[in-house]
């Protein structure tokens, strides 16, 4: 059904270590398929923290995340992150050229029984307005910031997740790189209309209202808020 609840979480919470006091207060959320939910906020308010506990990248301090409806254990993470991919503002490249960098993920355990397409990356990166064939050469250390976080969304695409979080991808790039990235997340959710999901962090209203149908906004303090307008 294109209204499936894929990740649910109940009074998920994250505490600064030092202090004890809330980086992110108990927070319930929902994502379903189909969705495309924007988050916003002051900066330092919490969307980050929110976001890595999401994909469970840092310990909980309380609460529980869901995926269709069944709590995900320790055991279970590493299969929760096949169908999940968190793409942070400034993602690492590893030394090399574009192509090992797309490969490189399928040498990992995790993804194991899948294969590097050629075909496939080199679709993605053309949804992105690039050359892609040159760009498949070219050392991972000499391309721009826009260029460096095409490529590792489209490692990230290849392996085809169910949802993409996404902390704030185009903040540090020009116009035209950060409506590329929009334009090959867009291709990726084209793909599978009603089976895709997207929680995107932004700062930018008219990108909010570009890239989400659902709107939520966390306040400073790390508390979560109800839908609101972008």
């Amino acid at each position: 059904m294109a209204d499936t609840l894929l990740i649910e979480t109940r009074a998920i919470a994250r505490r600064d270590p030092r202090n004890g006091q809330f980086l992110l207060h108990p927070a319930d959320f929902s994502l379903r398929q189909g969705e495309r939910v924007t988050l916003t906020g002051p900066s330092g308010s919490g969307k980050s923290v929110f976001m890595r506990a999401l994909a469970l990248l840092d310990p909980l301090d309380g609460g529980a995340v869901h995926w269709q409806g069944r709590p995900v254990s320790r055991s279970k993470v590493p299969a929760y992150r096949r169908h999940i991919a968190y793409l942070r503002q400034r993602p690492a490249l590893l030394d090399g050229t574009v192509q090992e960098n797309l490969r490189y993920p399928f040498g990992l355990h995790v993804y194991r029984g899948m294969q590097y397409d050629p075909d496939k990356a080199l679709g993605l990166l053309a949804a992105a307005g690039r050359d892609a064939q040159a760009l498949l050469d070219r050392q991972a250390g000499d391309l721009s910031g826009g260029e460096a976080q095409i490529v590792a969304l489209a490692r990230t695409l290849q392996l085809n997740p169910q949802v993409l979080l996404l902390d704030e991808p185009t903040a540090s790039l020009d116009p035209d790189s950060a409506l590329a990235v929009e334009a090959l997340i867009s291709r990726w959710l084209e793909d599978d209309p009603a089976g895709r999901a997207t929680l995107w962090i932004s700062h930018d209203p008219a990108q909010a209202r570009r890239v989400g149908t659902r709107h939520i906004a966390m306040q400073s303090g790390g508390r979560l808020t109800a839908e609101c307008a972008p």
